[in-house]
């Protein structure tokens, strides 16, 4: 059975505070773009689950990877649960801020759902995926939602930005989330809520005119990443320069997306070094 788990976007991102499990809460919009990985998931005559991927290169040992983790998620509530071989095309970058792995893992728990008919109701699909990662649970859901908590806690809202086009900027930089928080200083609760423009949350920011959004739809990890890597501010200043109503690192990773009228993102890449760059509508 086949699968095409796609990426999302944050649409500003607010580290509140430190959490005593050692978490962070955040408040943040996720909204899902048409970026995609293709997932198989291919039922084995094995006792065991196994791996494979091709395209992008995916560091670390595949046996941690989250497909595999959500097989053996499920497997320890369905005991009989069969073994199967999960074939990985990855084309969303990893370790960007595009969330691909979360997607990968959150599909292949709807995918089990559907290949062995485990008749998951999607509040247990939703539970399973806030196990495996926080930010698995938007990609059950898979619609624009204000995440609160580590991520898991959506409520959807409506934001349709169907007539605007997306230019997604991977400059190639891993950046592990744990390193990107230790950089992160936390708001403090009393004005967490408070942006400059004196809307109280994100989802009253992003109901705004997209114009509007610079100056108050921040990401709380872009200042820290720069810091690391200061030859990225080039890429957020260049969309501007192209036309970009609106830019911004996205998630806790190195990728930017910029915000334009339709059809109006340039069709080449406007950057000199070799990042990839994709438009999306």
């Amino acid at each position: 059975m086949l699968f095409f788990p796609n990426c999302k976007i944050n649409l500003g991102l607010r580290i509140l505070r430190k959490r005593p499990d050692g978490f962070h809460d955040l408040e943040t919009v996720f909204y899902p773009l048409p970026l995609k990985d293709a997932l198989e998931l291919i039922p084995a005559g094995s006792t065991e689950p196994s791996f494979s991927s091709y395209g992008l290169p995916i560091p670390g040992d595949p046996a941690g990877n989250l497909c595999l983790k959500a097989w053996r998620l499920i497997q320890q509530d369905f005991p009989g649960l069969p073994a199967i071989h999960i074939h990985l095309y990855k084309n969303i970058p990893i370790g960007a801020g595009l969330g691909g792995g979360s997607a990968d893992g959150a599909c292949t728990l709807t995918g089990l759902n559907r290949l062995f008919n485990l008749n998951l109701s999607h509040e247990q699909l939703l539970q399973y995926a806030a196990q495996l990662g926080s930010d698995c649970a938007f990609f059950i859901l898979n619609t624009p939602c204000l995440g609160r908590g580590k991520g898991e806690l959506l409520q959807p809202i409506r934001l349709n930005l169907s007539t605007y086009s997306f230019a997604l900027v991977d400059p190639g930089i891993h950046i592990s989330t744990a390193q990107a928080f230790a950089f992160c200083t936390p708001h403090e609760p009393d004005d967490s809520l408070q942006d400059t423009a004196g809307a109280t949350s994100l989802q009253d920011i992003v109901t705004q005119p997209i114009d509007t959004w610079p100056g108050s739809l921040i990401n709380d990890f872009q200042a820290p990443i720069l810091q690391l890597h200061p030859e990225l501010q080039k890429i957020n200043e260049t969309l501007y320069a192209w036309g970009a109503l609106y830019a911004s690192l996205t998630g806790s990773g190195s990728s930017f997306v910029g915000i334009f009228p339709k059809h109006k993102a340039p069709a080449k890449s406007p950057f000199q070094k070799s990042y990839n760059y994709r438009i999306l509508p």
